[in-house]
């Protein structure tokens, strides 16, 4: 709850500082007689820049927020299929990750329908944009017409999300029957239901990159976004799960977790953190190498575009995304010690808090961007998401009772 307040009281001020910035009043004065075009470099359009700001803002943290807590379905979800015993004493954690699921899935849509007032984050969704002789038409993203309609969209939105909630649901009453009948019913139904999950979120997961990130670059696209974006949800889902470990250790629950545990998180965090720094400069270097200006414009808006706003944030993203949890985590003890595993999962969910505020701002706000409404709403969503998180918590035990691995758990070491 405070947090939320501190976000909220952040949030207000933000907006006030946009909302009198007399620089800013002047540029929304001349934008409102004859908005027109978009993210690739024309002026502002659609709603006053403060409450543009707070919107895409919004939209920023609830995707975010969205990809880590569903993240912690996946993660449970992978332990079942490989018959992972280590990992079920962490197993309540992941589960109490994805409880922000349906809500982020909710807002989605409701931000995204807010959004079509005036065309604030969507470039495509502009009216008449798709539609030869209008002064908005656009051939290129009229070309992409049977997959950027407003209805389709809708549907795939919900689609994901239904799929999400429903194995999430599916996986915790598991769970918590396991606990109450033991057995291995429960345990073989959770393998099946996590197997078809899978196979479910691979395509779900990268479905989701496009239309809720990298739809908003209307005219740019990548074959390797959707893994970019999971591994950016995965690296930060597992940082926070390894920080909801130490905090829980440090206050006096989870005594059976061990220096084991914490290694094989801190392993899964050196390593993903290695995985999103592969995915991101194979990216970067096809576009740069091939140097064609359709796909170059997305990294020519980050590195010195909008003079050069955001020239340090993409710098920035590497070294707290790659170099720091690299060089931190490089030693055995490093993976081992809660103070280095808590300040490096810090670091890794701050770091791709910016990575997608580095995906969407540029391609909304242009050079418009700021920090303080977008702090506040990300403090916002971070209660919101502890809150939903600690309830979940307390509904049932931390320890998996009946889990057939329960014992090969608490005996590991590495």
């Amino acid at each position: 709850m405070t947090i939320i307040v501190a976000g909220v009281i952040l949030l207000v001020i933000g907006l006030l500082l946009a909302a009198f910035h007399v620089g800013e009043a002047a540029h929304e004065g001349a934008a409102a007689h004859g908005a027109v075009a978009g993210h690739e470099g024309a002026a502002h359009h659609g709603s006053p820049i403060w409450i543009k700001r707070l919107l895409v803002s919004l939209w920023h943290n609830n995707v975010f927020f969205t990809g880590v807590s569903v993240i912690g379905t996946v993660f449970m979800a992978i332990q079942y299929v490989a018959y992972a015993g280590w990992s079920v004493l962490i197993k309540r954690i992941n589960e109490a990750m994805s409880a922000w699921v349906l809500p982020g899935g909710v807002l989605l849509v409701l931000i995204f329908g807010i959004s079509l007032i005036n065309n604030d984050i969507f470039h495509w969704t502009l009216p008449g944009i798709m539609t030869k002789g209008n002064p908005n038409y656009d051939h290129i993203i009229a070309g992409k017409a049977g997959f950027l309609s407003v209805p389709f969209y809708l549907i795939r939105t919900i689609s994901y999300i239904t799929i999400w909630v429903v194995f999430t649901n599916k996986l915790r009453a598991l769970s918590l029957a396991e606990d109450l009948n033991g057995g291995t019913e429960y345990f073989h139904k959770s393998i099946t239901a996590s197997a078809l999950f899978l196979v479910l979120f691979a395509v779900t997961s990268s479905m989701s990159a496009w239309d809720w990130v990298m739809s908003i670059d209307t005219h740019w696209f990548s074959t390797m976004f959707g893994w970019y974006v999971f591994a950016s949800w995965w690296v930060s889902g597992i940082a926070a799960t390894t920080l909801c470990v130490i905090i829980l250790k440090q206050m006096g629950y989870l005594s059976f977790v061990q220096a084991g545990h914490l290694h094989d998180l801190g392993k899964f965090m050196f390593g993903f953190s290695i995985f999103w720094t592969y995915v991101w400069f194979s990216q970067f270097m096809l576009i740069w190498y091939a140097n064609l200006p359709e796909e170059s414009v997305y990294f020519n808006q980050r590195l010195g575009g909008f003079n050069g706003q955001y020239t340090w944030l993409f710098f920035f993203n590497l070294l707290i995304n790659f170099a720091f949890p690299f060089l931190v985590m490089m030693t055995r003890d490093a993976k081992r010690q809660m103070i280095m595993l808590k300040i490096v999962s810090i670091a890794i969910l701050i770091g791709h808090w910016f990575d997608f505020y580095l995906m969407i701002m540029p391609a909304t706000m242009q050079a418009n961007n700021g920090f303080v409404i977008e702090f506040g709403v990300a403090l916002v969503f971070l209660g919101s998401f502890l809150l939903l998180l600690t309830k979940r918590l307390s509904q049932a035990s931390l320890v998996p009772l009946h889990h057939p691995f329960l014992d090969e758990s608490i005996h590991h070491t590495t």
